[in-house]
């Protein structure tokens, strides 16, 4: 498949499907290693260990103050945390089965893309895959955001170094799979936690913008929260054998 037909959105209905029912469908997990890119907080990392028999995960984090957090709580059986950025990865040639990225591709300094899909080729077995899932720039919930953090451009410069590493053969385009992703929120404290009070970005809202942001969260509560449909793109790529 040629970088022609790869699109960064879909204009088209997609199906509303949790990302973690997705990674089942879609890849090889029994008995997989896996390297987990920008963990995060270790949601999914967790997910995926206790839905899916794979042999161990690695489960890597730049923002040193979230590592020391994953680091603190209790283990997650087949888990390793480590610290570390997509674009040095501390791991052997050939190492993984399959490499995982959830909504971090774009959070990698523009000029350190390249390097990290790289890198990423190059800790996977020949024939290994990689899943990139990435937030598409649309609905009520990018609304929100994008009134103190607006993330179009970072992602359109993911999405490109993603075509680059199809299309200079390094990574093998497999499919693109487009679903919308269900966020729920309780109230706006919950919003505030996840997503304002991060530790991998700084976000500085004034009275009037805090303001902004809380009127247009208001306007999607219903009597059980706020619920999102968020627009995703996952694009699953591998290593030529």
């Amino acid at each position: 498949m040629t970088t022609a037909t790869m699109r960064i959105a879909n204009a088209a209905e997609t199906p509303l499907r949790p990302e973690i029912d997705l990674l089942g469908e879609q890849l090889p997990l029994a008995g997989a290693r896996v390297l987990e890119l920008g963990c995060g907080a270790a949601a999914m990392t967790r997910l995926i260990a206790e839905r899916y028999p794979v042999a161990a995960i690695v489960a890597t984090e730049v923002d040193a103050i979230q590592h020391a957090k994953n680091l603190a709580v209790e283990p997650i059986p087949g888990v390793t945390f480590v610290a570390g950025g997509a674009e040095r990865i501390a791991a052997a040639d050939a190492s993984f089965d399959l490499v995982l990225m959830f909504k971090s591709l774009h959070h990698v300094p523009t000029d350190l893309l390249d390097p990290a899909l790289a890198e990423i080729a190059r800790v996977l077995k020949p024939g290994g895959l990689a899943w990139l899932s990435e937030p598409v720039y649309a609905g009520p919930y990018n609304d929100i955001m994008k009134l103190f953090h607006d993330e179009r451009v970072v992602r359109e410069q993911a999405f490109a170094a993603v075509t680059r590493a199809v299309a200079s053969g390094r990574l093998e385009l497999v499919r693109q799979c487009f679903f919308r992703a269900p966020v729920r929120f309780r109230d706006f404290a919950e919003f505030e936690q996840r997503n304002l009070q991060v530790t991998h970005t700084e976000h500085r809202l004034d009275d009037a913008l805090q303001a902004r942001v809380r009127d247009a969260f208001d306007a999607q509560l219903g009597p059980d929260g706020a619920f999102f449909a968020q627009p995703m793109r996952a694009d699953l790529v591998r290593r030529p054998d």
